[in-house]
């Protein structure tokens, strides 16, 4: 069954941007923001993860640490609206590889080429 939903991740709602890219990427995360580290290394299932930038933006940002507190620094106030979070749930008839070429193609087109950066995961 394909399903598709669309998130806003705000400080105001209590989430953090650096905590929802750790949880994501199956990773360990600091953020300035409040000092908390967010670590989900044990989690498992995360079966790909990428970023994908448009050609403004630094070519620093590639690391997940980096861009997500430079998007956590950027913005200082406590509602402030941080990421938009996509999740897509694809056949399970699709193979791994025909589910990252729709993901990439889909986030190149209706997010990185209108200039966003994408932080994606593929989860088992």
């Amino acid at each position: 069954m394909y399903h598709f939903e669309s998130k806003i991740i705000s400080r105001g709602a209590g989430r953090s941007a650096i905590a929802a890219a750790a949880y994501q990427s199956g990773e360990r995360l600091y953020n300035d923001y409040d000092g908390l580290t967010h670590d989900y290394t044990k989690k498992g299932g995360v079966l790909y993860t990428e970023i994908l930038l448009p050609p403004q933006a630094p070519a620093a940002w590639k690391d997940r640490q980096t861009l997500w507190a430079a998007v956590e620094s950027a913005e200082k106030t406590k509602d402030s609206r941080l990421a938009r979070q996509l999740i897509v749930a694809l056949p399970v008839e699709l193979g791994r590889d025909d589910w990252l070429l729709l993901l990439r193609g889909f986030i190149q087109t209706e997010c990185v080429d209108k200039g966003m950066c994408a932080d994606f995961a593929i989860h088992d």
